[in-house]
């Protein structure tokens, strides 16, 4: 016989029910959702937390019944698994919209010295930047970008093409351009 549940599953609403279903169904979604996502399911279907557990290869229906809970509080967004433990996390939203705002910024020449963003120049330029990241690491702005859909070949800011300046003696920097660039591209 099953003991009492504290706090037992409140009735899913038909949205609710429809993402769970299509998160417990989903391959690409991470596994922790999934998983979730089915145990939740089965529970709204009437199996025990024991059932549930085993169903997703949890061996205590301690973790179930915590999923339930959170569900029953925060609705689906207890789904999403929160920061698990290990260090606090140093760079919130508001420092990772700053590393955005700094790469959608195209580089001045004199004040960065260069035309393109690399990882360790933008962390020299978010570095010391006033109201920059005075500690930040290469590590934390390629998983900031990343994590925004950014991938570094796809989106770095890139030079004219066919143009280039170059030093002369004489002249100093000259802005050198190629005629066939279009050509020699396609």
């Amino acid at each position: 016989m099953s003991r009492h549940r504290k706090d037992p599953l409140r009735p899913l609403a038909a949205d609710e029910r429809t993402e769970l279903t299509r998160l417990s169904r989903s391959h690409s979604a991470p596994a922790a959702q999934v998983a979730r996502a089915r145990a939740l399911l089965a529970i709204a279907d009437g199996a025990s937390y024991t059932a549930a557990a085993q169903q997703v290869g949890r061996h205590h229906n301690e973790t179930i019944s915590a999923w339930v809970s959170r569900f029953n509080r925060e609705g689906l967004a207890a789904v999403r698994p929160r920061h698990g433990g290990g260090p606090r996390i140093r760079y919130g939203t508001d420092e990772q919209q700053r590393i955005l705002a700094e790469i959608t910024r195209v580089p001045r020449r004199e004040q960065d010295g260069t035309a393109t963003w690399s990882l360790s120049l933008l962390q020299k330029a978010l570095r010391q930047a006033e109201d920059g990241l005075p500690r930040v690491s290469t590590f934390t702005i390629w998983r900031t970008l990343h994590e925004a859909g950014l991938s570094w070949q796809k989106s770095r800011t890139w030079c004219e093409t066919g143009v280039v300046m170059r030093q002369r003696n004489q002249a100093g920097a000259v802005r050198v351009t190629d005629p066939d660039a279009i050509a020699k591209k396609s």
